[in-house]
């Protein structure tokens, strides 16, 4: 189901949606890739995994069941593995079939290929790995054949679908047996790249500028900012597409005049930006427990089986992990594409605010089903592509000019645009590798973060 704009401040009949934070596994820098003055930093420093958050810690501490040590080494681990994995994704190209975290701490990352060949390189990087049948360009296909069909027959009774790395295949959620195979049928994929759940959740949109902070659209409907971002000297934030149209006024959480929305997309995605008032300042922070905050510090993208910590102006702030990325769900509205989906529990109003691992920003929540009493599932909007869809530039704690002269032409790396893992740049005459999504920051210039980019 979709959930609604929440009306006011509170609603008796709560239902849930979700959202994700970032977090991160230990990985050893290549030489090559290093600076030319000083030991690189590792994944964890260049994250900021290593200082996380008091209240992100308890968070996680709390919702994840850890302690305090075990919530610091999960995060560590979590942003040392997300480079592992990017380096593995680089050195196997056709033969990735995807990557995933287990265990209490997250110290178990798991690789998988289509050729047994590669399974000694896989455990020379430190994962486990497995070999599997379907490379996850060939789980992408199939995946975009539904999404195709989607916009060709009802998928009322097959609300979600998405890529699940760790089975090696693509899900289609239903509300029956019958409702599945006809939409596998109308797609033409292969009975043995899909497999079929059965569930009776149909997700709804939760709807109700420091990240998480409540906002009312046309002086009514309630949800929650997203992330604090510029395009040029325009301030403003992200924020869920269903929130509000293109037009539509804001006020802020004290009902003052805030801004207007610049740009909507929903259904197809989820995503919109806010262009904000002069008084309004952007901020890189997150509302977190007791009225503290986050500071986020980048975009990385976390991996599955990553923990994630979500606020929001009806529940607050909460953790989970991330059970698939790529996950496209059908509200009554319409089909969504490209969401990550979460064990992050949220509620109606929690709609648009912001999901972090470690000090990375990971996206808006969008829907889903349950609520905080007795849990849920829930999607987020990715950030990385709101960013790049809009031209827009996360606004962060470490926004730095970095060193270097700045190239010009296509492939010169640049401060400010979103890069997709396997993308190739060339930065003071040298040419790298990305080894996970994100938006590059000055600080983040590819000589000095092999956390994010392998020298070729």
């Amino acid at each position: 189901m979709v959930l609604r704009h929440a009306r006011t401040a509170r609603r008796s009949a709560l239902v849930a949606l979700g959202a994700l934070v970032l977090a991160g596994l230990p990985y050893t820098a290549a030489a090559d890739a290093a600076p030319a003055e000083g030991p690189a930093p590792g994944a964890a420093q260049t994250l900021g995994a290593d200082r996380p958050s008091p209240h992100l810690l308890s968070a996680l501490q709390r919702d994840l069941k850890l302690n305090e040590e075990q919530a610091s080494e999960r995060l560590v681990n979590e942003a040392e593995a997300g480079t592992r994995a990017g380096r593995l994704r680089n050195s196997l190209g056709e033969r990735y079939a995807g990557a995933w975290l287990r265990g209490t701490t997250a110290e178990d990352l798991t690789v998988a290929t289509t050729d047994a060949q590669d399974v000694a390189a896989i455990e020379a990087e430190g994962a486990t790995a497995q070999v599997v049948e379907r490379p996850l360009a060939a789980l992408r296909a199939a995946k975009e054949k539904l999404d195709a069909a989607a916009g060709r027959v009802s998928t009322a009774d097959t609300p979600v679908w998405y890529v699940d790395v760790v089975k090696n295949q693509v899900v289609v959620q239903a509300v029956d047996q019958a409702a599945g195979a006809a939409f596998v049928e109308a797609a033409a994929v292969a009975g043995e790249d899909v497999g079929i759940r059965l569930a009776p959740e149909r997700p709804r949109l939760l709807q109700d500028i420091t990240g998480g902070d409540a906002y009312y659209i046309n002086d009514s409907a309630r949800c929650s900012v997203g992330f604090s971002v510029a395009q040029g000297s325009q301030g403003g934030f992200v924020t869920a597409g269903h929130c509000g149209r293109a037009g539509a006024t804001t006020t802020g959480y004290d009902r003052t005049a805030q801004g207007t929305f610049q740009a909507s997309e929903f259904p197809g995605r989820d995503m919109a930006w806010v262009a904000a008032r002069s008084q309004w300042t952007p901020t890189p922070d997150v509302k977190a427990a007791d009225g503290q905050e986050v500071q986020v510090s980048g975009s990385a993208q976390a991996l599955v089986g990553a923990s994630v910590c979500r606020s929001g102006s009806t529940t607050g702030w909460h953790c989970g992990v991330i059970e698939q990325h790529d996950a496209s769900v059908r509200y009554p509205e319409g089909t969504v594409n490209g969401l990550t989906r979460t064990t992050v529990c949220a509620e109606p109003g929690d709609s648009g605010g912001p999901y972090v691992a470690g000090a990375q920003a990971q996206g808006v929540t969008s829907g889903g089903s349950g609520n905080c009493t007795s849990g849920g599932t829930t999607f987020f909007q990715p950030v990385n592509p709101i960013l790049s869809q809009y031209g827009l530039t996360l606004v962060t704690a470490s926004a730095q000019a970095a060193p270097g002269e700045q190239e010009t032409g296509a492939q010169a790396w640049t401060a400010g645009r979103v890069y997709e893992a396997g993308a190739t740049v060339t930065r003071d005459g040298v040419t790298y590798q990305c080894l996970q999504a994100h938006q590059a920051q000055g600080a983040w210039a590819p000589a000095g973060t092999p956390a994010l980019w392998q020298r070729v």
